[in-house]
């Protein structure tokens, strides 16, 4: 039988990855980048910043909602970034 403790681990910090989906020029995306690079400081957790205007796909999928930040490559939130709830989320 399958280890069942293995699914309900925490994962170790260094494991999960935030992504800031964002564009130039835009105050709510530096707004984020502040909130996730302190967050992501604190919690010993890697961070990306994906630009918009570079990837057509993201631009398809997000262009309405930057920025965008992504837990594990799942959204999490868009426009505002929450410093609790984004502790929470990693923890």
């Amino acid at each position: 039988m399958a280890d069942m403790s293995a699914m309900f681990r925490r994962k170790n910090p260094q494991d999960r990855l935030v992504t800031l989906i964002g564009k130039p020029g835009c105050h709510l995306c530096d707004d984020a980048q502040v909130v996730i690079e302190k967050v992501c400081a604190d919690l010993g957790v890697p961070w990306e910043h994906k630009d918009i205007t570079q990837d057509e796909e993201l631009h398809r999928q997000y262009w309405e909602q930057i920025p965008v930040v992504l837990v594990d490559g799942e959204q999490h939130t868009f426009w505002r970034v929450n410093e609790e709830r984004l502790r929470k989320a990693l923890a």
